[in-house]
């Protein structure tokens, strides 16, 4: 006999902040966008921003991706609440696992890139 209320979507899994290698988590910050991601939910309560509530430069089937990415870092926790999905960021958890590695991710500006950095090799630089 079907359920009542099926469910369209089976609930997120989320990686132990404690089990998270540094280059799990390296991996996790390097993107822009992720990082983007990141800034915006410090600012904001916890559980108040729906993951379609962010104005990213990528579409759906990305922007899924980025938060799967940040889950499996454990740096985000997300829940559902009717149609929507309601993002936490674990800082209080990913800082006890890498401390200050947050701090220097909240310190960067949108954009905002090493103008130092050397190409990487086999980049586009050539």
């Amino acid at each position: 006999m079907p359920s009542a209320s099926p469910r369209h979507r089976s609930s997120p899994e989320h990686a132990d902040p404690g089990d998270v290698t540094l280059h799990a988590a390296l991996a996790a910050l390097a993107d822009p966008v992720r990082r983007r991601l990141i800034r915006e939910l410090a600012a904001a309560e916890d559980w108040a921003r729906a993951c379609g509530t962010f104005d990213l430069p990528v579409g759906k089937a990305a922007r899924s991706h980025h938060f799967a990415v940040l889950r499996s870092a454990g740096l985000l926790e997300q829940r559902d609440s009717g149609a929507k999905r309601l993002n936490r960021l674990r800082r209080p958890e990913f800082d006890a696992r890498f401390p200050g590695l947050l701090d220097l991710v909240l310190a960067e500006k949108d954009g905002e890139e090493d103008p130092g950095a050397e190409p990487a090799p086999g980049g586009r630089d050539r």
